[in-house]
């Protein structure tokens, strides 16, 4: 009989370890602390604009149906791995069963593809709400905007469905320690004793392609943008409309391209350096998305402000 998907010859375990973060195991209870304190901002913050779009009606636009799945996102990226790290810090619980591992996995590499996707059509909603405003609502409307939302995801799953396949396929039989604080795909695979390389292959190739194609669009989008509305009188509206966007962008990309091909690359980084890129790469956005769109959108602001203090925010605006 063939080996199932999770056959582990020579092995009789049924979990992974996980190790945390290495080199720092004697600070569990300050690590914990930051990383419990981001968990609690994140989840709060999207929670809250996931709250004031429902609630608000006029916060109906696509923008703003982008920005409710961009915090749905978050919050699922960031409870699929926390609750976990804490345990490990806390409660010294670094065992991981083999479904729970590979469902973690799934769930993160997911999610980034979707979130990069969502940036994508935050950045073409840009586009035709300033180049072709008066087509707005023609081309943008609820039922192009589903098919957006939901090409976002079928995206993700086609991506990941074949990746999921070929890591449970294969055999596990050296040392089952993760060294890494989740179930990250290179260093899950790196304990196969069966090639590991097809699987990276595809996930370097599948990660390249996705952001490299995502970006590109970004990149001529507001390219176009630039042409636009360069020398208008509108050319600093479009830019502080554009602001919020752009820096999301930056805390995203930036630092996920680098753990990704650090952790493929660079032997020359510590393990312990790799992993705290990686924690951080899919922490620290997720709780300053929320912030940032706050601070820089007037009208989800304000939305939050009639969510948190209604009478006063009411009154503030009868009087102006």
């Amino acid at each position: 009989m063939a080996p199932g998907p999770f056959s582990r010859p020579n092995s009789s375990s049924s979990s992974f370890i996980l190790v945390g973060i290495p080199n720092l195991e004697a600070f569990p209870i300050c690590l914990g602390i930051l990383f419990c304190s981001a968990y609690i901002l994140t989840l709060l913050g999207n929670s809250m604009v996931l709250l004031v779009i429902v609630l608000d009606k006029s916060l109906r636009d696509p923008m703003h149906c982008f920005l409710a799945m961009l915090a749905a996102i978050d919050a699922v990226m960031v409870t699929s791995i926390v609750p976990k790290l804490l345990g490990i810090f806390w409660l010294h619980s670094n065992q991981i069963g083999y479904t729970a591992c590979f469902v973690q996995m799934f769930f993160v590499h997911s999610t980034t593809s979707e979130e990069s996707g969502v940036l994508l059509a935050m950045a073409f909603d840009r586009y035709v709400a300033i180049c072709h405003p008066l087509r707005y609502r023609m081309i943008l409307n609820r039922r192009t905007v589903a098919r957006i939302c939901l090409a976002i995801v079928v995206r993700a799953l086609l991506c990941m469905l074949p990746l999921t396949g070929m890591v449970t396929n294969l055999p596990y039989c050296r040392s089952l320690v993760v060294p890494h604080s989740y179930c990250e795909h290179m260093a899950v695979t790196s304990l196969a004793c069966a090639d590991p390389n097809p699987s990276r292959l595809y996930s370097m190739s599948m990660s390249s392609l996705i952001v490299g194609m995502d970006t590109a669009f970004i990149a001529v989008s507001y390219l176009m943008i630039l042409k636009a509305v360069l020398g208008k009188e509108s050319c600093r509206r479009a830019f502080s409309t554009c602001g919020c966007h752009i820096c999301v962008m930056m805390l995203y990309y930036i630092p996920g391209l680098v753990s990704i091909y650090v952790q493929q690359f660079s032997h020359a980084v510590s393990v312990r350096a790799q992993v705290l890129l990686a924690d951080l790469y899919l922490t620290l956005p997720t709780m300053l998305n929320p912030i940032i769109y706050s601070m820089r959108t007037r009208r989800i602001r304000k939305a939050m402000l009639n969510v948190l203090i209604p009478r006063k925010a009411h009154a503030c605006h009868s009087t102006q």
